[in-house]
């Protein structure tokens, strides 16, 4: 009695295992690195050229602080308006840079590391647009879509850091626009958060709002929990004046950052894919020099996300092949330099959840993670060339990043996973693998299974209502958003903060 009892019970807890399906087999964090666009001669080559843009041509419209830094640190004016940044000292603050660190979170357990060759895919994005749940049609993008946006990647497995995606365009002061954007980020989720200030006036106040999420006066910056994304090189070779500020207050308050170089082809830089390369490098080379002046080591990912534009029209383009090996080729080129690789996909020009939408995104995706980009943004609910983002599309895009990481991971070969005498007991009994005990362990550790991607007959599609994946994505967008409403915030915070700023949601 007490034997079948036990049984039992071991029985019904395997059933509710089965029931609950396999643990995850492929989380964030795989490495990469196995895609290689570039051959060692061709990164030297690439790399040599950019050295010489920051030691020939120099930075333009230097602002007046940070000029004083790096002529103090070794570069030199060249009397027509630019400074020279000497070989030298780029490869002494490429030394100095931070290879690891950490993007913590304000939940420990959903802290990254950033650096070496794992990979994680999150979020980026500026999108004034959102393709509604509903109708189906874009409209303006709100502050009610972020804070949606917000809880509803706080249940995405593959979401490893959030960026907001969207830009709230129902608030218009653009002090309340930053206040109410980090409120919608710390509210919302306990992973790593990034956001952009406009202004570095901005970025003082925000940091006590962060304190009373944190716990205290100084405890933010003991621990930041939130990246500041910002571009200080607009291209060609120039600084920008309010993006430079920013930075500086950024490293006052120990805010990690990405600094993001987003030239595009044929536009901002060269329409040849070396020549890009080659410029867009000297640019984040540029950023990396001026945070490293500035505080040494200070966290930064080196993000040289290689635009393309359509040269037909001029138009942005977020798909497509040219994106994907140039992408691709600058993490590898990151990597290659030891510094932590931040490059962007999943930047479809598809409006709709259609045949474009998909064939886009995981070409591009997938280039990422094999190369090994460290962050990839973007990666999660974007759509209409970053125009637009979706709620359907970042769970259809959370499924397609666990198949990348599954292929990140790749095969295991050892005496077990081979079996010879598991193929030579199946033959020689059932003729069959379905009951083995291997099969059974296999299914658990290197099988990842869709939730979303449809696996049934034609026939059992077609009698469970001939479904199409935009439609099984927004029954499980709105099922996520319709249950699950974290508030992250005590009662006690959220009154100091609405006290204190003007949260108007």
């Amino acid at each position: 009695m007490t034997g079948n009892r036990r049984k039992g019970g071991g029985r019904k807890d395997r059933l509710a295992q089965r029931a609950a399906g396999p643990a995850n087999p492929c989380p964030p964090g795989q490495r990469g690195g196995q895609y290689r666009p570039l051959s060692e001669p061709e990164i030297i080559a690439i790399y040599r050229t950019a050295l010489r843009l920051l030691a020939e041509l120099g930075m333009g419209e230097v602002p007046d602080r940070l000029r004083r830094d790096l002529l103090a640190a070794g570069a030199q004016e060249n009397g027509r308006g630019r400074v020279l940044i000497p070989e030298a000292l780029t490869e002494a603050c490429i030394a100095k840079a931070a290879k690891r660190f950490v993007l913590h979170g304000r939940d420990p357990a959903r802290s990254i590391e950033v650096g070496g060759d794992r990979v994680h895919f999150g979020t980026g994005g500026a999108a004034v647009q959102v393709l509604d749940i509903d109708s189906g049609h874009y409209r303006a993008a709100t502050l009610r879509d972020l804070h949606d946006f917000t809880r509803l990647q706080d249940r995405l497995t593959n979401v490893s850091w959030f960026t907001r995606c969207c830009i709230a365009t129902d608030v218009e002061d653009p002090f309340a626009l930053d206040v109410n954007t980090v409120h919608a980020l710390i509210r919302n989720t306990t992973k790593p958060v990034a956001t952009a200030f406009t202004l570095a006036s901005h970025v003082a106040p925000i940091v006590e709002m962060l304190d009373i999420a944190a716990g205290g006066t100084g405890a933010f910056s003991k621990r930041p929990f939130v990246k500041a994304h910002i571009s200080p090189v607009i291209s060609p070779m120039r600084f920008g004046e309010d993006a430079v500020d920013v930075v500086y207050e950024c490293v006052a308050h120990n805010i990690p950052m990405s600094c993001i170089t987003a030239a595009q082809s044929g536009a901002t830089a060269p329409a040849t894919l070396a020549g890009f390369l080659a410029q867009s490098l000297a640019e984040t080379l540029a950023s990396l020099v001026m945070v490293n002046v500035i505080r040494p080591g200070h966290p930064m990912v080196f993000s040289n996300w290689p635009f393309v534009i359509d040269l037909r029209t001029g138009a942005f383009s977020g798909g497509g092949g040219e994106v994907a090996v140039m992408n691709a080729a600058s993490a590898q080129i990151s990597n290659w330099l030891g510094l932590p690789s931040g490059i962007a996909s999943s930047m479809t020009d598809a409006k709709a959840i259609d045949a474009q939408y998909g064939a886009e995104k995981g070409l591009t995706a997938l280039a990422a993670g094999l190369a090994g980009g460290n962050l990839v943004y973007e990666s999660s609910g974007m759509t209409a060339a970053l125009l637009g983002a979706s709620f359907e599309a970042f769970v259809l895009d959370d499924e397609m990043h666990s198949a990348i990481y599954r292929m990140l991971r790749g095969i295991e070969v050892s005496d077990e996973t081979l079996g010879f005498d598991a193929i030579c007991e199946a033959i020689l009994t059932d003729g069959h693998f379905l009951g083995a005990a291997q099969t059974h362990a296999a299914m658990e550790r290197d099988y990842h299974y869709p939730t979303l991607a449809d696996r049934d007959s034609p026939g059992a599609w077609a009698e469970a209502g001939s479904e199409d994946a935009w439609t099984r994505a927004r029954r499980r967008a709105r099922a996520i958003l319709s249950e699950h409403d974290p508030r992250y915030l005590s009662d006690a915070q959220e009154a100091a903060i609405r006290a204190r700023f003007p949260v108007v949601y």
